[in-house]
């Protein structure tokens, strides 16, 4: 049966070119020329007597064939690269890569991370933080989490992971110098906004029916972390995704004025590579039972009620 097996390093050019959906990205992965890779993906070819791609202009797609063999294929070469980390755990580190957006890493995955670490000091976590959708980052990883069901690759099935909703927040402090007991103390207020949130502000006040805006102080900021920063000191008045409010709420660091006025946003999903490694489905555990934990802690203040999947 061995001797019956294709050419191995065809076979795993094929996988990366098919998971990437991309003979560029897989030369980029694998350190080769992308003719190296099209070289591997036609000797594979020939070898199985079968077309696994359809080449188009920028793109190449799996044929029902090639998609077939990929899907058996990606779990062979994941026994393979687990079989290898077993006989090694003795001597290194397991290492499960996260592919996330800045904001999230900051405000809700790094913070939490020490705590993972503690549980599992065999796994080392390596965050990745992007912007581009997971489709288009040029990197490998074993899990990605992004908003919403666009810019997915074929490859990978986005689940639900958290539920979210804009909440307005600001310093205990500024409230209690300046209250905001109803949506009409906002005329007395700074309201902080972010570059990447930039529409926040408009659609939050079409949701609370509020009819001006435009003529308040405001300050910009380029991410959110910075807008909540910005808040914490007392600056202004802030919308903020309740995902990455942190410990905040919790700490009294922040206060939420209107807890019941929040705007639902677009559900966090994550997506497991389907070369991941074993550990990650221990790292998705742990964010599920962090979230829970969360739920809880800030439901039993009285604060807010997080919703999670």
């Amino acid at each position: 049966m061995i001797a019956n097996l294709p050419p191995l390093n065809a076979v795993r050019a094929f996988a990366a070119a098919a998971r990437h959906q991309s003979f560029s990205r897989a030369a980029e992965e694998l350190h080769v020329s992308h003719s190296a890779v099209s070289r591997h993906v036609k000797l594979l070819e020939e070898h199985l007597g079968v077309l696994l791609f359809e080449r188009r202009t920028r793109q190449s797609v799996l044929t029902p064939a090639g998609q077939t063999f990929y899907e058996q294929v990606s779990v062979a070469l994941t026994q393979i690269a687990n079989a290898a980390a077993a006989l090694t755990r003795g001597t290194s580190q397991r290492k499960v890569s996260i592919n996330v957006r800045p904001s999230f890493a900051v405000r809700w995955l790094i913070p939490r991370l020490p705590e993972f670490m503690a549980l599992h000091p065999d796994i080392k976590p390596e965050v990745l933080t992007r912007t581009q959708p997971p489709d288009q980052s040029g990197e490998t990883f074993d899990v990605v989490i992004r908003r919403g069901h666009s810019g997915w690759p074929p490859t990978v099935q986005p689940k639900i992971l958290l539920e979210d909703d804009l909440l307005l927040v600001a310093a205990p402090s500024l409230l209690q110098n300046v209250p905001l007991d109803s949506v009409h103390d906002l005329a007395r207020h700074t309201l902080l906004s972010g570059r990447t949130r930039s529409s926040d502000w408009q659609t939050w006040a079409k949701h609370a029916d509020i009819r001006r805006l435009s003529n308040q102080p405001t300050l910009q900021f380029d991410h959110m972390h910075l807008v909540l920063q910005a808040a914490v000191d007392g600056l202004g008045v802030a919308l903020c995704p309740a995902s990455l409010l942190g410990k905040d709420l919790l700490t009294g660091r922040l206060s939420c004025p209107l807890p019941t006025l929040r705007l639902p946003l677009t559900r966090y999903y994550y997506g497991v590579s389907p070369d991941a490694a074993a550990e990650t489905q221990v790292f998705v555990d742990w964010m599920f039972a962090q979230i829970r934990q969360d739920a809880t802690a800030v439901a039993s203040t009285g604060l807010i009620t997080d919703r999670a999947s």
